[in-house]
């Protein structure tokens, strides 16, 4: 079989579907990537151990024949997003040891959904940037490089981490910020790191995949203004 993390997140779904490979030995193969590429700067914060627990609650649900629509399917997540529990410093020092106590909306759906977390990404610090450059943590490194030129390149920003972890295969896809502001890249076709807003992913088959709902979040202030305006409640 082709090497785990060299499958586009829609055939790694499949192929944790059909029990062709566990979630926990999927987790482990890009635990190990991130740990051998340190040199791209990547990855804020690692959480591996959150990661082969949700893994393996994965693979309890598909063994079952049930999981939601990414079970199993390792994300990285950009800093920016909350996570209950774990480090969420938007890329800058004034919020170092800031674990947040609640999730944020776009982690909890793919949460639901079965995605499993290896870790916090790396970005432009507070998102103001477009190289990848102002992060406290340092810049973010391409993996690629000019052909018959290893000058280092950046991935672009603020969601360097997040292009740079898929472009290097840490991660089979990352949560990342466009416009609109919701995002996730993954890859399409021959590897290529791609940004799309989250609900129009490259691959049409994950169009619906975790997709934000638009009901009112309580947890957001502007979210009765838009039931309002929308008559949703």
């Amino acid at each position: 079989m082709t090497d785990i993390t060299d499958l586009s997140l829609a055939k790694l779904r499949d192929a944790l579907k059909d029990k062709k490979v566990s979630a926990v030995e999927t987790t482990d193969a890009y635990l190990a990537r991130i740990d051998a590429a340190k040199n791209l700067n990547a990855v804020i914060t690692v959480t591996a151990d959150k990661a082969r627990a949700m893994a393996k609650a994965s693979d309890d649900r598909l063994s079952c024949g049930e999981g939601g629509a990414l079970e199993g399917v390792p994300l990285g997540i950009k800093d920016l997003y909350c996570t209950e529990g774990v480090l969420t410093t938007a890329g800058s020092h004034i919020l170092d040891g800031f674990k947040p106590r609640y999730e944020s909306t776009v982690t909890s759906n793919l949460w639901r959904d079965g995605a499993v977390m290896l870790g916090k990404l790396n970005m432009d610090e507070f998102a103001m940037g477009s190289s990848n450059e102002t992060s406290f943590y340092g810049p973010v490194v391409s993996p690629w490089r000019r052909a018959g030129d290893d000058a280092p390149l950046t991935p672009g920003g603020s969601s360097g981490g997040s292009a740079a972890s898929v472009a290097a295969r840490l991660c089979a896809g990352a949560t990342a910020t466009v416009h609109p502001p919701a995002g996730l890249a993954h890859r399409h076709g021959r590897g290529q790191a791609h940004l799309w807003a989250l609900l129009a992913l490259g691959d049409c088959r994950l169009r619906l995949l975790a997709r934000p709902g638009r009901t009112a979040d309580p947890r957001c202030p502007r979210c009765g203004d838009y039931a309002a305006l929308h008559g949703r409640a």
